[in-house]
C-alpha cells in the first residue's frame, strides 16, 4: 500500500478527550480514538503524538485567574501527563506498543524526552506520545506539536479539531462559513486565522512541515490522511 505520510505527529487538545463532556477524558470517545490509531499504526505509519492538558487545567486561563502565569503553565504541563498515560492505557489495552515521553522529568512514570530515543521508538514500532510540553512555560502544546514534529522528521503535522477544518469564520456561529481546502501559512498568519498560534505556524513553515487540519470526531479521517484522501484543510 502507498502511504502519503509515513511518520505522523498528531497533535490531540485535551478538550478533545472530553467528548460531549464538561471535564475529564470520556470513555467512549478515546476508546474510538484509539481504534482509528490503531488502524492507522497497522498499515505501517510510524505515529507520534503531542497532547494538551484543557481537559483538567489551562495555564492561560489560570493566569487570568491571578495565578503566577509560569506556574499555571507547569500545572497545565502536569495536567497534559495525566492525559498521555490516560491514552497510553487505552492504547496499550489494544496491543499498541506504547511510550510516553515528558519534558518535565519524572521517571517513575514515564521517560525522559531524549529526540534520538523518540526517532528509535518509532522506528522499532512504537507509538511515541509526548508529555509535558516543552518542559518550559509561555509555549502552547501547539507550538510542541510544531517542534516535535520537526525534531523527529515527521512527515505531516496532524491537527484534530472538532470542525472539518479550516473555515474563513466560525463555523460554529455563521452557517454560511465556508471550508478552506488550502492555504498557506502565510494567509494564515495574516488573516489571523485561529489554526496554531504564530510560533507553532512559523515553526512549521520554516521547517516546510504541511500541517493538516480534520475533525477527530468522524471515524476513519485518519486514515483516509495518511492513504493521501482530501479530508479538512491542508496548510502549506
Amino acid at each position: 500500500m502507498s502511504l502519503k505520510y509515513k511518520r505522523v505527529l498528531l497533535k490531540l487538545s485535551g478538550e478533545a478527550l472530553m467528548g460531549d463532556h464538561e471535564y475529564g477524558i470520556d470513555p467512549l470517545f478515546i476508546n474510538k480514538l484509539a481504534e482509528d490509531i490503531k488502524d492507522v499504526y497497522e498499515i505501517g505509519v510510524q505515529i507520534a503524538i503531542v497532547i494538551g492538558g484543557g481537559n483538567i487545567f489551562r495555564g492561560v486561563k489560570g493566569s487570568s485567574m491571578g495565578m503566577d502565569r509560569a506556574t499555571a503553565d507547569y500545572m497545565g504541563m502536569l495536567a497534559t501527563v495525566m492525559n498521555a498515560l490516560a491514552l497510553q492505557d487505552v492504547l496499550e489495552k489494544k496491543d499498541l506498543p506504547t511510550r510516553v515521553m515528558s519534558a518535565i522529568e519524572m521517571r517513575q512514570i514515564a521517560e525522559p524526552y531524549i529526540r534520538r530515543k523518540a526517532i528509535r521508538h518509532l522506528e522499532k514500532g512504537r507509538i511515541v506520545i509526548f508529555a509535558a510540553g516543552t518542559g518550559s512555560p509561555f509555549f502552547t502544546t501547539d507550538t510542541t506539536g510544531a517542534l516535535r514534529a520537526a525534531e523527529i522528521k515527521a512527515d505531516v503535522l496532524l491537527k484534530a479539531t472538532k470542525v472539518n477544518g479550516i473555515y474563513d469564520k466560525d463555523p460554529n456561529k455563521y452557517p454560511d462559513a465556508k471550508l478552506i481546502s488550502e492555504i498557506s501559512y502565510l494567509d494564515v498568519i495574516n488573516r489571523n486565522i485561529k489554526v496554531m498560534d504564530h510560533t507553532a505556524l512559523t515553526l512549521c513553515m520554516e521547517n516546510k512541515l504541511p500541517i493538516v487540519v480534520f475533525n477527530i470526531k468522524e471515524s476513519g479521517n485518519l486514515r483516509k490522511i495518511v492513504e493521501g484522501q482530501s479530508v479538512g484543510s491542508i496548510v502549506h
